[in-house]
């Protein structure tokens, strides 16, 4: 199982320095990945500007979102933008969509949340034809575009993925959810036909140190508040030692991820050494 890193996009504090410079170690550390979340009604960095800031001081990384809401993006300028940061980093960017579960970000982009589902489908299917057809440039490296990961939980966000994607991004949480999600996913596959198997992505959130994990439990109760009380369970989770950052990859691994992206909730470049020093030890 390959091993990401999140970008610091929404954490407090977060600067397009610490951007830059977060990126350039990841390029060099052993890490596969640079993920970045996605909202609009939040104070983080827009993703897309992010990947391409990051494309710009990078050579080998992949670049991930995980996962972009697509609903909220007109599907022709979404395609010329993904087509765009693959340009500037061939045959190393992964999308990953899905519909988001804030209605805020609906409402303040003047959109009807009721209809997410069906815009995300469209727009699926746009997305290669645009990038296939050729009348949108650039082209990217590839003619049928980036890889594509769908996320959700729903039936028929299972149903989009295999039908659309090129694999499954799960939205985080123990790795037996993993596991249940994979089987769900490979089902949907199987169903739609298609050959070979889905590539299945997980994201989890550290903070390494006792100052930092409360720093990072604070940050991910305000980020998840909309859930309710449901935001302390995720705050709870939270990897604050190596010891359940080496456990949470063992589970993953074994539930069938080829990538987990692990997500800090602190804005501190020590907090990717420290990750580095426990991937290289595991």
């Amino acid at each position: 199982m390959r091993v990401g890193v999140g970008l610091p996009t929404s954490t407090a504090n977060a600067t397009g320095e610490l951007l830059v410079e977060w990126a350039r170690r990841a390029d060099g550390g052993p890490f596969n990945s640079l993920g970045v979340v996605d909202r609009v009604a939040y104070r983080n960095l827009e993703p897309l500007v992010a990947l391409a800031a990051a494309a710009a001081v990078t050579r080998r990384i992949e670049l991930l979102t995980m996962v972009l809401i697509g609903p909220l993006r007109n599907p022709t300028l979404l395609a010329k933008q993904l087509a765009s940061i693959e340009v500037l980093a061939p045959g190393r960017l992964t999308v990953g969509l899905g519909v988001g579960a804030r209605d805020d970000d609906y409402t303040v982009a003047e959109l009807d949340p009721r209809r997410r589902g069906a815009r995300l489908a469209d727009q699926l299917e746009l997305l290669r034809t645009v990038w296939e057809a050729g009348r949108v440039g650039p082209r990217p490296s590839s003619p049928a575009g980036p890889r594509i990961l769908v996320g959700g939980g729903s039936g028929q966000a299972f149903a989009r993925m295999a039908r659309y994607a090129d694999g499954y991004a799960h939205g985080g949480g123990p790795p037996r959810a993993f596991a249940s999600a994979v089987s769900k996913a490979r089902a949907a596959w199987t169903e739609a036909g298609r050959p070979g198997t889905p590539l299945f992505y997980g994201m989890a959130y550290f903070a390494l140190g006792e100052e930092a994990a409360n720093t990072g439990a604070a940050y991910l109760r305000h980020y998840y508040a909309f859930t309710g009380p449901f935001a302390e369970k995720v705050a709870a989770a939270n990897l604050t030692s190596p010891g359940s950052i080496v456990d949470m990859l063992r589970g993953y691994e074994e539930a069938g991820c080829d990538q987990l992206v692990l997500f800090p909730t602190v804005s501190e470049l020590e907090q990717l050494d420290r990750l580095g020093e426990v991937l290289a030890g595991r």
